[in-house]
């Protein structure tokens, strides 16, 4: 009997990748300084890393944290665990972590719910910190405590 095909990680977040046009730091910045600006959805900026890592490092301002564990259940407005947190489809969904790995997987995943705009930050706030954009205190007054 065959064994059955393994994806490695590595596999899993090429194949996750190939879907996602990834913003790098600079762009993102950009992108958030003329977000009200912006035509077809509000650009949101969610913070998926553990509250340790944002109390470590900060977190970029104006974004929400939405734990990874419950992201898909905190955005999907079918999902009936909304909580207030739901985006609508057509929104532009930056999700970072601390490298950009995680952030990855999580942007396609979304992606498969049918938010096509669904994306990560290339680098993570570690990215975002190397190229000198500022951080501040987190504030746990965002969606979504859990992870």
């Amino acid at each position: 009997m065959p064994e059955p095909r393994r994806t490695t990680v590595h596999q899993l977040l090429a194949q996750a990748r190939s879907g996602l046009e990834r913003v790098g730091p600079a762009e993102l910045a950009e992108l958030m300084a003329v977000a009200g600006s912006a035509e077809g959805g509000r650009l949101r900026v969610i913070d998926i890393r553990p509250r340790d890592d944002r109390e470590r490092t900060g977190v970029i301002e104006g974004s929400e944290h939405i734990g990874q564990l419950v992201l898909e259940w905190r955005l999907d407005p079918d999902s009936g665990a909304s909580e207030g947190t739901a985006a609508d489809l057509d929104d532009h969904l930056v999700i970072l972590c601390n490298q950009g790995y995680s952030s990855s997987l999580a942007a396609a995943q979304l992606q498969r719910l049918g938010f096509a705009r669904a994306t990560d930050l290339d680098g993570g706030i570690e990215g975002w910190i190397e190229h000198g954009l500022p951080v501040v205190p987190p504030h746990d007054n965002s969606g979504g405590s859990n992870g």
